[in-house]
């Protein structure tokens, strides 16, 4: 890549290329500082946020599996083995996402009761009004909480 500056707000990707063969280079005060920085915490926001949703779709379909036991499906099963295996791998590459886990599955039980309430029809107070499952629940492959 040339060492020609590249606008942050023209070129993302040029930038990010030139930004990238900067630091290789050691050339350091030339590093669009402000904007790289304010890139790795959007990245460390995004990894943050992929952990809660992907939280979220998992719990959802498990509070489905015990609340309306009589329609579990193998797309509903699909859905659970795949999210644990993408929340175990996203915590395995990124391992202090682990840091203030009880408030990342809160956030996602919140969401995972709306969106367990709207494929359900179900009332919202139908569940609990806290996570039910533990952290090592709803990541063990074997668990699937009972109808309830």
């Amino acid at each position: 890549m040339n060492n020609v500056p590249v606008a942050y707000e023209t070129d993302f990707y040029a930038w990010l290329m030139h930004n990238a063969d900067l630091l290789r280079q050691g050339k350091l005060a030339e590093i669009d500082l402000l904007n790289v920085a304010e890139e790795l915490e959007s990245m460390g926001r995004s990894q943050q946020n992929e952990l809660i949703s992907r939280l979220g779709v998992l719990l959802a379909h498990l509070l489905k599996w015990q609340y309306q036991a009589n329609l579990s499906s193998r797309s509903w099963n699909s859905t659970i083995v795949e999210q644990r295996l993408r929340v175990t791998r996203l915590l395995k590459t990124s391992p202090s996402l682990k840091h203030r886990l009880a408030e990342r599955i809160a956030e996602a039980y919140t969401e995972a009761v709306k969106i367990a309430g709207a494929e359900t029809n179900l009332p919202k107070q139908t569940f609990p009004e806290t996570c039910p499952y533990s952290f090592e629940q709803i990541l063990d492959e074997d668990f699937y909480p009972s109808a309830t």
